[in-house]
């Protein structure tokens, strides 16, 4: 017997309910998938653990110019390939390191991004304050969530003063875009629409 397909029940072009009866932002789908998990288990939800910040900034350097469910599709492959994203062991890669996971086809094959990521893991290891510290600085706390995907920017005025810092310390690729979707992605904002079980307004609803 065929396993049943998750009955989708859409609520406009923002929010999305699947057989778990929970609603969420569209673009993460029903739930059951990378993205979706990404989304209910990582997206949004503050976290200054080291590892998670730096894995948040990895598939920001990788998601340029691609989309986000291609990024996490891959984002096992991506914590393989870089040691569980541990920034210290990142950081010690060598050369070597860059021309063997060029030819890795489980992740995406850009020198480029294979080389930003060790120099930012190095960049991480050697900055003052912190990426932590940083993160922390640009905290916002929304009493209610934004109504529409219409409503996210792409980035802001704190996102761009945030990239400044991170390229005065040697970061890569983090352009205002990149480092506004890094801010959504450790929860340094909440971007989960409005009606998302996962929406800063939700125990409000």
């Amino acid at each position: 017997m065929k396993e049943a397909k998750p009955r989708l029940i859409w609520m406009g072009d923002d929010l999305i309910i699947g057989d778990d009866g929970k609603a969420r932002c569209a673009w993460a789908g029903p739930g059951d998938t990378a993205l979706g998990r990404y989304h209910d288990e990582v997206w949004g939800a503050r976290t200054y653990d080291e590892s998670a910040l730096f894995e948040a900034l990895t598939l920001g350097v990788f998601e340029a110019g691609l989309s986000w469910s291609i990024v996490f599709g891959k984002r096992e492959a991506f914590s393989t390939a870089f040691h569980s994203f541990d920034s210290e062991r990142v950081a010690a890669m060598t050369e070597r390191d860059v021309d063997r996971l060029v030819q890795d086809p489980s992740i995406i094959r850009n020198r480029a991004k294979i080389q930003a990521t060790i120099d930012n893991a190095r960049a991480m290891r050697s900055a003052s304050p912190s990426l932590a510290e940083l993160a922390r600085s640009y905290e916002s706390t929304r009493k209610r969530a934004p109504l529409s995907i219409a409503d996210l920017p792409t980035s802001t005025p704190e996102a761009e003063a945030f990239a400044k810092q991170l390229k005065t310390q040697g970061y890569r690729f983090v352009g205002p875009t990149s480092v506004y979707a890094f801010m959504q992605n450790v929860g340094v904002v909440n971007d989960h629409i409005h009606g998302c079980f996962r929406a800063s307004d939700a125990t409000r609803q």
